[in-house]
């Protein structure tokens, strides 16, 4: 009996992949369970396999103790000094208990209870044997289809190929042979359930590494993987010998190596990249085939990614106008996948829209205001805009209340006096009209500005006859055009009247101040008669 009961055992052991002490505790903690639905007693009962026989024997323990206070569990000194001799406080004692009358029920019992624990044990090796492969390469077997998943045949378990791990490009039958990345083992209350997948970028590294034998010795190193399963794939290696050209042994003799990892993937492009250390050289790289024109890093510290509090790294590559579409690519593929591969964001411009940015950075800055323009506003106030980047005039006037009221320590008062300064500021600034009005006086009556010698009057030999006669002013009246000369009113930067200028032109370019010119003139015209 002994050498079946062991020979079980070890058949157990070897069919689940467990250990044989698993499957003999089990055994055992079966034999307690069935005796003490048997015997019916709350007393502490041990079971214990005899290597000799083979027979399973049930014993009953009992704690030594000097006072008694359950006799169930525990036994006086002296009694357990009368059955065994050396016997001292806190020791056990074993009393056998006769197993000849367990029955049909109770071996019922006791099988399911070994099918449980072992079953466990199957299921905490299992667990433990993938769980080690994880991010390995496991050849599997096309089992079944649920629910649009893949259940594959891994050899002792079964595995899950989700369909948001299949590639869109890839069709399987039943029976089919295929290779899989495993990505976690998750445990369930139906076992340990081991997820596979297609479009790990593993399984393209792996499929490199079998392929491109500089790659599996080290020769060639892949650097960085970006993939988009069932579309595109960028792969960026580098060499670690002058000699050897990484892009060209991954691409083989007539591309014979990577069109076989192609037909493995169904037809996915690859896109093999030459890694650099130099960043901007392998942002030009990584976003090929577009051509670049130049990269910029772009400084931002004060922006951080929402997972892991890092701040983002952003550059921003600069193409022609026709290269714009090819750079971004289908649905923005290309510019993501560059992205993914060198590990910073990209920002995409062609030629004409940076030209554009730039020039209107320049009329921000030639026409930025400060916001100290603003007398009514406080210093206070200002700094809290200050704090926001907000320092011209012009950005708080782009600001609606919503905005304000997002900034912090900008309160309702805080907006009410800010809209309340903006409005009285811009009502202060003089109107279209007003400045329209005072450019044309000044072209038509500018005068050079006061020195310490007098006033410097238009001499007569600038003005034509011609216009000075139409107006009734005497050719040889230079002097009463002196005296009847408006003071100057023009800025120093407005330019006098030329010659040959007449009021009716003036009148011509402006239409609004066409009454007070026509006065003007004939004011002139008739002090000049008088005298």
């Amino acid at each position: 009996m002994s050498n079946v009961l062991f020979q079980t055992i070890d058949q157990i052991s070897r069919e689940k992949g467990i250990d044989q002490q698993v499957v003999i505790d089990a055994i055992e903690d079966a034999i307690v369970a069935a005796s003490r639905k048997y015997f019916k007693t709350e007393e502490e009962l041990r079971s214990r396999i005899n290597p000799e026989s083979g027979e399973i024997e049930v014993f009953g323990v009992k704690k030594v103790v000097e006072n008694v206070e359950d006799e169930i569990l525990e036994i006086s000194l002296e009694e357990a000094q009368a059955l065994r001799d050396g016997v001292q406080v806190d020791d056990e004692l074993e009393f056998q208990k006769p197993t000849e009358g367990l029955g049909r029920i109770a071996a019922q019992m006791a099988k399911q209870v070994i099918f449980q624990k072992v079953r466990e044990a199957e299921r905490e090796s299992v667990y433990a044997e993938y769980h080690e492969h994880v991010g390995e390469i496991v050849n599997c077997i096309v089992k079944r289809f649920e629910n649009g998943d893949i259940i594959v045949e891994l050899g002792k378990t079964e595995g899950r190929l989700p369909r948001r791990e299949q590639s869109r490009l890839e069709s399987f039958t039943v029976g089919d042979r295929m290779r899989v990345v495993i990505v976690r083992v998750e445990k369930t209350t139906r076992g340990p359930q081991v997820i596979v997948s297609r479009a790990d970028s593993i399984l393209v590294q792996n499929l490199f590494q079998t392929e491109v034998p500089e790659i599996y010795d080290g020769t060639v190193q892949i650097r960085s993987i970006a993939r988009e399963a069932g579309e595109r794939t960028k792969i960026a290696v580098a060499s670690r010998e002058r000699d050897v050209d990484p892009v060209g042994a991954c691409v083989g003799m007539k591309g014979s190596r990577v069109q076989s990892i192609i037909r493995e993937l169904r037809g996915e492009k690859i896109d093999i990249i030459q890694w650099s250390d130099d960043l901007e050289t392998f942002a030009t790289n990584a976003i090929s085939p577009a051509q670049v024109s130049r990269v910029s890093i772009l400084d931002t510290p004060n922006v951080e990614r929402e997972n892991d509090g890092e701040p983002f790294r952003v550059m921003e590559i600069v193409v022609e106008d026709s290269q714009l579409s090819l750079a971004i690519g289908k649905k923005g593929q290309n510019v993501r996948l560059a992205s993914k591969l060198i590990g910073w964001r990209i920002d995409i411009k062609s030629e004409a829209e940076k030209r554009a940015e730039i020039e209107d950075q320049i009329g921000r800055l030639q026409t930025a205001t400060p916001l100290e323009s603003i007398e009514g506003l406080t210093p206070g106030i200002i700094n809290k805009l200050a704090l926001a980047e907000i320092t011209t005039v012009e950005q708080l006037a782009d600001l609606a209340p919503e905005d304000l009221e997002a900034l912090p320590g900008i309160g309702g008062k805080t907006i009410d006096k800010i809209r309340d300064e903006l409005s009285e500021y811009y009502a202060a600034m003089p109107t279209y009209e007003d400045e329209l009005e005072r450019s044309t006086q000044e072209r038509m009556f500018g005068r050079s500005e006061e020195d310490g010698s007098g006033s410097k009057s238009v001499q007569p030999e600038s003005l034509e006859p011609e216009s000075i006669s139409e107006n009734g002013v005497p050719e040889n009246s230079s002097a009463e055009s002196e005296a009847a000369a408006p003071p100057e009113t023009s800025d120093a930067d407005t330019p006098p009247v030329q010659a040959g200028d007449s009021v009716s032109d003036a009148e011509g370019e402006v239409n609004e101040v066409a009454e007070a010119v026509t006065t003007e003139a004939a004011e002139i015209t008739g002090d000049t008669e008088s005298k």
